[in-house]
């Protein structure tokens, strides 16, 4: 099979892009042909290069709206998925997504969309919320073969704006690849030290984290945090202003975060809205009890008492408590990072989400395709597995 992924941009790197990566990756491992088509270049395309995936740059496809460069890029997406003349193409994020999907239906091939959080979805400003939901209804006949949702509360979402009927649309929860037994993190060890993967802009919530940990400066604690983006040099000032530039620690973006998050304690990630964020899975992976707001499909990965805690979005009080409880129990810390270990292994690991994807695209082509060996001997191949299992947990 011939596969074209669609992502808007290269930069910055966000879970969109390392999803299209793992994936691409690993369906060019099982036979495939990939090509990888993204605006612009940067750390992104040249990891797909490293890893042999054919890599197209679209000089037109940017994230803003802007009709009359996006009519380029719609003309200078089909000119290129003219030439590799895909089976299927698989189409990433907001922007890739509409114009992506205009451009196969103008040429006819089936096409999947991968919605990592839809672009209305709460949390999101209000006017910018009613412009994505309205184009998603105006380009409803151009729709997609099937809808990806990469967690629950994203399909729910979009059946509750209307802009999806219930038998398009599919959850199928991301998954990642493994670390070495080298790059698991010990929970227990003091003084425990946090870290939060994020950018630095008006989706996460870098302040309440911040507000909530000023009331903890009794206790021994660092934090790290991994990212740049616009409001960093806010961010700053506020660590500066609560009385904690001595214990935060300002990483900016970095190429070793598997290794950061192995010399961590607690993975965090304090946030506004979220699809189904890969940087909770990967603190899981890592071993790390995690402590995240309770937006959009974050509660489908991490469970409240069990793996690490959920708490509300904005509330300084209820993440303070939780993060105090923590950092005073180290035992407490060892059992929530070996329990959301555990979970990841069973429900996140990439071989589940590759082999969920791969029957969406069968129900699309109508045709079986090739399994990988973990999946003949689960006997999750196709659709039977995928509808006898009941889509996702």
């Amino acid at each position: 099979m011939k596969i074209a992924y669609i992502v808007t941009r290269a930069e910055p790197i966000g879970g969109a892009q390392i999803h299209v990566r793992d994936m691409a990756e690993a369906m060019q491992r099982r036979g495939h042909a990939v090509v990888v088509l993204t605006g612009g270049e940067g750390h992104f395309t040249e990891d797909l290069r490293a890893r042999g995936i054919e890599t197209v740059i679209l000089d037109h496809l940017t994230v803003p709206i802007r009709p009359w460069k996006d009519l380029r890029a719609l003309r200078e997406l089909r000119a290129a998925l003219e030439t590799f003349k895909p089976d299927l193409v698989a189409t990433h994020s907001a922007k890739a997504g509409v114009i992506g999907r205009m451009a196969a239906r103008l040429l006819g091939v089936p096409v999947t969309v991968t919605t990592h959080g839809w672009s209305f979805t709460t949390g999101v400003p209000p006017f910018k919320a009613f412009v994505y939901r309205w184009i998603e209804r105006v380009t409803g006949p151009f729709g997609a073969d099937k809808t990806i949702t990469v967690s629950e509360y994203d399909r729910q979402l979009a059946l509750r704006a209307g802009v999806l009927s219930e038998s398009r649309m599919v959850t199928v929860h991301n998954g990642i690849p493994d670390v070495p037994p080298a790059l698991r993190a010990d929970p227990s060890r003091t003084p425990p030290r946090l870290v939060m993967v994020a950018r630095f802009g008006a989706q996460k919530d870098h302040a309440t984290l911040l507000r909530a940990l000023a009331g903890l400066r009794s206790l021994p604690w660092q934090l790290d945090l991994v990212g740049e983006g616009p409001l960093l040099n806010q961010t700053r000032t506020l660590a500066a202003d609560v009385g904690l530039d001595d214990r935060v620690h300002f990483l900016g973006q970095r190429r070793d975060v598997d290794q950061i998050l192995a010399d961590a304690q607690v993975g965090l990630l304090i946030t506004n809205w979220e699809g189904f964020p890969l940087s909770i899975l990967e603190a899981m992976r890592a071993n790390l009890p995690v402590v995240a707001s309770d937006v959009g499909g974050v509660s489908e990965s991490v469970t409240d008492g069990v793996t690490g805690y959920v708490v509300p979005q904005g509330d300084v009080g209820a993440l303070q408590e939780r993060l105090g409880r923590l950092l005073s129990d180290p035992a407490l810390r060892a059992s929530l990072g070996m329990r959301g270990r555990a979970e990841y292994e069973t429900h996140f690991a990439l071989e589940r989400s590759v082999t969920k994807t791969l029957a969406v695209y069968e129900s699309v082509l109508r045709r079986p395709l090739d399994t990988s060996p973990i999946a003949e001997q689960t006997g999750e191949t196709g659709s039977r597995g995928f509808a006898a299992r009941g889509g996702e947990r």
